[in-house]
């Protein structure tokens, strides 16, 4: 692997003093080519724009996949990975929805080590902060032929996180637009997924939410995530979130805190999730909670959902019963080494400096 280093940090502890997610990027990026059939050697180098001509297929055919991981840093100033063998498998999964080359794990996972490990001074040690990695991959061919690009370019860019989502949501349960149909492109993160929400969420927003919550596109009457988000719902004291399939991602998230209800004793079912039995619920004042899970949030509990014209408000409840934020604060615990983790779960990147 090839290193540049960049001549003279832009770092600043000011960065840890931003409250705005993903617009303050690391010294370095990671970039690798894909042209005949085979990669580049991939390389370290400052951060710095990519010249693409406006015939890149990308911009005509949307071939563009991204992966959302984070960095985080104990009382020790030891700098962890979360899960990152999850995001590697999760990305070629798209990838190849997308009818696009594989990125080899030597690339993805050891390059990743080396650019957190290069730039481990942005990661924060506030709990609720952490460095944002974006590993992302896109058609770079000269063409405007409509078939698949033959060239690629895979990039690793990394942002600081500060705490996001700091207040409570409120989201609207979507009833005629849809994120994904069966049959489509729902569990890849494909940039497109993202481009079709947003004219809905911003027609959410106009009627006073901050959120939607996505239903299945054939009946809309079964939620399946909540902006970018996996969503869970609890009724009584019950915690249901549907089951992944190919119009719901497999979030990274949703897995962890799947795996520590259970372990931590919550009666947990994953199964289809009805619109009417969630608005019963609330009818008859068991529906305790609403909450999203995903990378940048971690979890938000929902404040009020909106069902077709009603806007329902959520029972208020102090962080220390709220399933959601039990949950969360299991999971950070494990992210910043506050705790054992029996998951094997946090990846340590060794400092080669």
């Amino acid at each position: 692997m090839i290193i540049e280093k960049i001549p003279q940090s832009r770092f600043s502890e000011k960065v840890f003093e931003s409250t705005t997610f993903g617009k303050d990027f690391s010294d370095h990026m990671l970039i690798a080519n894909y042209k005949n059939g085979q990669w580049s050697e991939p390389k370290i180098i400052p951060y710095q724009p990519i010249i693409l001509t406006p015939a890149a297929m990308v911009f005509h055919y949307g071939q563009a996949i991204f992966e959302g991981m984070k960095a985080y840093k104990n009382a020790n100033d030891e700098v962890f990975l979360f899960r990152p063998e999850k995001n590697f498998k999760r990305f070629n999964k798209s990838a190849v929805r997308l009818n696009m080359p594989e990125v080899p794990e030597e690339i993805f996972m050891d390059g990743l080590k080396a650019l957190v490990d290069l730039d481990r001074q942005w990661v924060p040690k506030t709990e609720g902060t952490s460095l944002y990695i974006r590993p992302t991959l896109f058609a770079t061919e000269e063409a405007i032929t409509a078939r698949s690009s033959t060239e690629f370019t895979f990039v690793i860019l990394m942002a600081y996180s500060p705490s996001y989502y700091t207040k409570r949501l409120s989201v609207k349960i979507a009833d005629y637009y849809s994120r994904a149909a069966p049959g489509g492109v729902g569990f890849a993160k494909c940039a497109g997924n993202y481009a079709g929400s947003f004219y809905p969420t911003e027609q959410a927003k106009s009627e006073g939410y901050d959120q939607v919550i996505w239903t299945d596109a054939v009946s809309h009457q079964y939620i399946e995530e909540a902006g970018t988000m996996n969503v869970f719902v609890r009724i009584g004291d019950k915690l249901l979130t549907a089951p992944t399939s190919e119009r719901i991602l497999d979030g990274v998230t949703r897995d962890s805190v799947i795996q520590l209800a259970k372990d931590n004793g919550y009666d947990v079912e994953i199964r289809p999730v009805a619109v009417q039995e969630m608005y019963d619920a609330y009818q008859k004042g068991e529906l305790k909670e609403v909450f999203g899970v995903g990378t940048a949030v971690v979890v938000n509990v929902y404040d009020a959902v909106g069902f077709g014209e009603e806007r329902c408000q959520l029972p208020e409840i102090s962080d220390e019963d709220s399933f959601g934020m039990q949950l969360k604060k299991k999971l950070n615990d494990i992210q910043f080494g506050k705790v054992e983790d029996p998951y094997g779960w946090r990846v340590k990147v060794e400092n080669q400096q």
